[in-house]
C-alpha cells in the first residue's frame, strides 16, 4: 500500500505562533495559565501541561490560593481569542496578559465591532459553541449566530445585516449560508470574507487527495472545528474517510483490501502526530499487509 500525505496539512501559522509564545513564556515564568486550551489538540495541551502550563475554563480560576501568594501569574490568551469582558476581568485582577490570539481571529473581532458601529446587525456564520465565535460575540451587542437553517428565523425582517464568518468554515458552507440569508427579507447586506486562507488550502488539498485514495485518514482533535470540517468534506467525496486523533486509534481492519491511503491533518495537529502515523502505517504495510 502507498501512503500519500496532503500537500497542505498540520499546524497553520496562527497555531504555530501560539505554541511558540506558550513555550517562550513557560521558559521565563514560573506560573503560567491558559484561558481555555491554547489550541484544540489534547496531545499538544498535555505536552505543554508537563512544561507547566495550567489550563483553566474561566477567569475566576486564575490566580487563586498559593499561586497568587508566591508568584505573579501570567495568563495566555489562547489562539481562539477572548472577549473584551474576559480581558477586563484579567486586568482587574492585575494579572499579566500575553496575547496568543490568531491575527485572523482578531480581524474578525475588529470587523464585527466596525460593522456594529456602522449600524449593521452583526451576523456570524459559524458554531455558536466554538470559543472563536464566543469571543467575537463578546465584542458586539446581541449578535446573531447562524449555525443551522433554523437560526435564519432569528434574522430581523428588512434588517441591515453585517455578515462575517468563523475563520475555519468551508467556502461551500459560507456560500450556501449566504445564499440562504439572501432569500430572506433584508434591507441591506454587507458581507466581509473572514475565512482563513490556510484553512481553505488544507480543505482543497484534502479533497484533492481523498479522491485519489482507497482510504482517507484525517488526523486531529475531535474538538478542533477545522479538523472536523476536513473530515466532513473528505467524507463527501470518499466514504472511506476516518477522523482519528492519533495512531493509537487506528483499527487495522479498516486497511483490509486497501492499496492507497491518504493522510491529512487539521491546523492544530502537531507534526509529530502526522509523522508517527505515516511512519507506522508505512511500516505496517511493508511488514506484510494489514493483518
Amino acid at each position: 500500500m502507498n501512503v500519500l500525505v496532503a500537500e497542505n496539512c498540520g499546524f497553520c501559522p496562527g497555531v504555530r505562533n501560539a505554541i511558540s509564545i506558550a513555550e517562550e513564556v513557560l521558559n521565563k515564568e514560573k506560573c503560567v495559565y491558559s484561558l481555555g486550551p491554547i489550541i484544540h489538540n489534547k496531545n499538544e495541551v498535555e505536552r505543554l501541561a508537563k512544561a507547566g502550563l495550567k489550563t483553566v475554563s474561566n477567569v475566576e480560576q486564575i490566580g487563586s490560593g498559593v499561586d497568587i501568594e508566591k508568584f505573579s501569574p501570567v495568563v495566555l490568551v489562547r489562539s481562539h481569542g477572548a472577549s473584551p469582558e474576559e480581558l477586563a476581568k484579567l486586568k482587574e485582577k492585575g494579572l499579566t496578559i500575553v496575547d496568543a490570539t490568531c491575527v485572523l481571529v482578531k480581524r474578525v473581532q475588529a470587523i464585527a465591532q466596525e460593522l456594529e458601529q456602522q449600524g449593521y446587525k452583526v451576523v456570524i456564520i459559524g458554531d455558536a459553541n466554538h470559543p472563536e465565535i464566543q469571543a467575537v460575540m463578546g465584542c458586539v451587542r446581541e449578535p446573531i449566530v447562524v449555525s443551522e437553517r433554523g437560526d435564519l428565523d432569528k434574522l430581523p425582517e428588512n434588517g441591515k445585516l453585517g455578515i462575517v464568518c468563523q475563520t475555519t468554515q468551508s467556502v461551500e458552507h459560507f456560500a450556501e449560508t449566504l445564499g440562504a440569508i439572501a432569500t430572506r427579507g433584508f434591507a441591506e447586506m454587507k458581507v466581509i470574507n473572514t475565512l482563513c486562507k490556510e484553512a481553505i488550502k488544507r480543505q482543497k488539498s484534502a479533497v484533492e487527495l481523498c479522491k485519489q485514495v482507497d482510504i482517507m485518514f484525517v488526523l486531529g482533535s475531535f474538538e478542533s472545528a477545522n479538523t472536523r470540517k476536513l473530515a466532513e468534506l473528505c467524507k463527501k467525496y470518499n466514504n472511506q474517510t476516518f477522523h482519528l486523533q492519533n495512531w493509537s486509534e487506528l483499527d487495522r481492519m479498516l486497511l483490509l483490501s486497501k492499496k492507497i491511503a491518504g493522510v491529512t491533518a487539521g491546523a492544530s495537529t502537531p507534526e509529530w502526530i502526522i509523522a508517527e502515523f505515516v511512519e507506522n502505517l508505512t511500516n505496517l504495510q511493508d511488514n506484510g499487509g494489514s493483518g
